[in-house]
C-alpha cells in the first residue's frame, strides 16, 4: 500500500487471484491391490479404503502390487494413462471381504471425493461372478452416481462372446449416469494370466484425453484405443444394428470393434437409459458438468441477502459459464440466446421461496449431441451434375 501525501486520485493495479479450473474426466478406480490379508500390519500397509491420487502410471507400481492374481486393477491403470489420462485415483479394497461387501465400502469413501467425475471397477469381474452379481453391483455403482450427481460410470460387460449373452446384460441395466461397453480386449501388457480384460481403464483414458483436448460434449468415440492388440469378440455392422435396435425401449451397449486398416476404436456413445433425450454420453456429462460448476462457484453465495442483487449476481456468473461453453460448440444454435437462458427473479423467488430461505434459479440448455449418421446422397444427372431443389 503506497503511502498518501496529498489530496488526489492515485492508481493501484490489482490483480484479482483467478478461480481453480474445473477438471473433468477423472476417475477413481476401485480394485483389490493385494491377496487376502492376515494381519493389522499389512492391512494397514496397504492403506486399504484410502483412495490415492496418480499423476504417472509409475506411481502405480510403488505402493502397489502388479502381480496380484485375479485383479484387472494394474492393467485399468496401465490403459488409461496409455490413452490420454493425466490425473487419475485409485481406491485398494479390503481383500478379506467379499467383492460385493468391499464394494460398498469403497463407494462410501470416495462420496468424499469432489475432484472426480468418472467411476470405474475392473475388479468387479474378479473371480468370475455370474450374471446376477454383476447386475447387482452395478447397480450399486448406478446408485451411488446418480445420488451424488455429479459422476458418471463407465461399466464392463461380461467376458462373453454371443449377442444373447450380451443383450442379456444390457437389457437388465437402466440409467442416464453409466455407459456400458463390450467386449472385453486383450492388451500388450500381459502381467497377468489373462487373456482378455475390461476395457474400462483404456476407455476412462480416452474420456480424460477428450475432454482436456476438446470438452464433455466430444464424444469419446471413433478414436483408437492405445495399448489393445485384439478384441474378444468382433462385432459387425449388422450385429450392432441387433444390440442397438433403432427406437428400441432398451438400453444400448457401446461396442469396442476392430476397423480393418484403422485400428480398434468405440463406437458408441450412448447411457444406459431407455429414455430418448437420456441416450447420449456427451448430454449427461455435459449437465453433470455444468451442475458440479454452479455447486463450486455458487457456495459462497449462500448467506447473502436474497434480493435483487443475488439474483442478478446469479444469472451474470451462470450466463457468463455458459456463453464459454456455447463458445466451444457444446451447445447448439447460432447465438447464446437460442442455446440458453438463465432466470432468477421475483418469478422464480416469490416470497413464500424466499420466507424457505431458497433461491430458485432456472437454467436451460441445448446440448449438442453426436452426428451418428453421415448420408452422402450422389445425384445422377443425364448432362452432368444437378442440384436437389
Amino acid at each position: 500500500m503506497q503511502t498518501l501525501i496529498t489530496p488526489g486520485v492515485y492508481r493501484e493495479d490489482i490483480f484479482p487471484q483467478e478461480r481453480p479450473e474445473l477438471l473433468t474426466g477423472i476417475p477413481v478406480f476401485l480394485g483389490f491391490t493385494e491377496n487376502q490379508i492376515t494381519n493389522e500390519e499389512e492391512l494397514e500397509k496397504f492403506i486399504i479404503n484410502q483412495p490415492q491420487e496418480l499423476t504417472l502410471f509409475t506411481q502405480f507400481s510403488q505402493p502397489f502390487d502388479e502381480s496380484i492374481v485375479d485383479s484387472y486393477l494394474y492393467n485399468a491403470v496401465l490403459g488409461f494413462f496409455e490413452n490420454g489420462g493425466q490425473v487419475c485415483y485409485v481406491l485398494p479394497l479390503n481383500p478379506n471381504l467379499k467383492v460385493e461387501e468391499a464394494l460398498v465400502q469403497g463407494l462410501e469413501v470416495i462420496e468424499s471425493l469432489e475432484t472426480i467425475d468418472l467411476v470405474c471397477f475392473p475388479d468387479l469381474m474378479r473371480g468370475k461372478p455370474d450374471l446376477e452379481q454383476v447386475i447387482k453391483m452395478q447397480k450399486l455403482i448406478l446408485n451411488h452416481c446418480q445420488n451424488m450427481g455429479d459422476r458418471f460410470a463407465i461399466l464392463d460387460s461380461l467376458n462373453v462372446s454371443t449377442l444373447e449373452e450380451i443383450q442379456e446384460h444390457q437389457e437388465q441395466l437402466n440409467s442416464d449416469y453409466g455407459a456400458l461397453y463390450c467386449p472385453w480386449i486383450k492388451v500388450a501388457n500381459t502381467n497377468s494370466n489373462f487373456g482378455y480384460i475390461p476395457p474400462c481403464g483404456h476407455i476412462a483414458g480416452l474420456y480424460a484425453q477428450q475432454d482436456r483436448t476438446i470438452g464433455v460434449h466430444q464424444a469419446a468415440a471413433n478414436k483408437v484405443l492405445e495399448g489393445v492388440l485384439n478384441v474378444r469378440r468382433n462385432i459387425s455392422h449388422s450385429e450392432q444394428a441387433i444390440l442397438n435396435p433403432k427406437e428400441s425401449s432398451f438400453p444400448y451397449v457401446n461396442c469396442i470393434r476392430a476397423f480393418p486398416g484403422r485400428g480398434i476404436r468405440i463406437w458408441g456413445a450412448y447411457t444406459l437409459s431407455s429414455q430418448p433425450n437420456e441416450r447420449y454420453i456427451t448430454v449427461k456429462r455435459l449437465i453433470i458438468t455444468i451442475g458440479r460448476w454452479v455447486e463450486r462457484n455458487l457456495t459462497d453465495a449462500s448467506f447473502e441477502p436474497n434480493n435483487i442483487k443475488l439474483w442478478i449476481r446469479i444469472e451474470r456468473e451462470v450466463s457468463a459459464y455458459l456463453e464459454t461453453l456455447f463458445v466451444q460448440g457444446a451447445l447448439k444454435g447460432s447465438s447464446p440466446e437460442e442455446a440458453f437462458y438463465v432466470k432468477c427473479d421475483d418469478e422464480t423467488n416469490p416470497t413464500s421461496v424466499q420466507d424457505e430461505g431458497k433461491v430458485i434459479t432456472e437454467i436451460g440448455v441445448a446440448p449438442t449431441v453426436p452426428n451418428e449418421f453421415i448420408v452422402v446422397r450422389l445425384i445422377h444427372g443425364e448432362t452432368g451434375v444437378t442440384t436437389v431443389q
